[in-house]
């Protein structure tokens, strides 16, 4: 059983829905003991980093993730989600993520050139940088679908796959099993069904 985690943030039943259509048996909850039974949990998010690091904490989910990630289990972050999983985010301020992936989060208009549209919104292809269990159904160059305006930094222990967006940005980390990605495998068609159904094997 998947368990995706809810705090208040995110877009949760397409996700639900997608993992349903693999066949996995998913359920959206913010309970502990839900959480604690699960074999995998994915962490979704969207919207601002401090708001959703806020949430994560008020509802104590922050330390059920921990206490599982620390367990050994699969954790996968998605987007909003996957940049919460590194020690610190600098957007409005500074936040404290959790710390499970070593690196920041940073702005894109602090680095990319000035004639790109910010947010990135749309598809755009994977370059793997190492093999990973998540990439057993796909190829490298297949596209997926972003929407996001920060993106993670030094982070290059644990990158698995970056894209081009004015350079090459963070678009999966993974450190044992813990990973995140930057796009969102629930809308990027039969790719992203694929890399979730990789999840769903671990």
């Amino acid at each position: 059983m998947i368990a995706i985690v809810d705090y208040g943030v995110g877009n949760l039943f397409s996700l639900k829905s997608s993992l349903h259509m693999l066949g996995a048996q998913a359920v959206v909850t913010g309970d502990e003991a839900e959480i604690a039974k699960a074999d995998r949990i994915i962490l979704p998010g969207v919207g601002a980093f401090g708001d959703a690091a806020k949430k994560l904490r008020e509802t104590g989910m922050d330390q059920a993730v921990l206490r599982e990630a620390a367990a050994g289990k699969p954790l996968m972050g998605i987007c909003l989600g996957m940049q919460l999983l590194f020690e610190k985010s600098y957007e409005y301020g500074e936040h404290e993520g959790l710390g499970l992936i070593k690196g920041n989060v940073i702005g894109m208009e602090e680095t990319l050139p000035p004639n790109l549209k910010i947010p990135h919104i749309g598809w755009n292809a994977l370059h793997f940088t190492r093999e990973h269990a998540l990439w057993k159904y796909i190829k490298n160059g297949d596209f997926v679908y972003f929407v996001h305006s920060f993106y993670g930094v030094d982070c290059e222990d644990s990158v698995i796959a970056t894209s081009k967006y004015g350079k090459e940005i963070t678009a999966a980390v993974a450190m044992d099993n813990v990973m995140g990605c930057q796009f969102h495998p629930e809308k990027s068609g039969e790719v992203g069904l694929k890399i979730l159904k990789a999840f769903c094997e671990m």
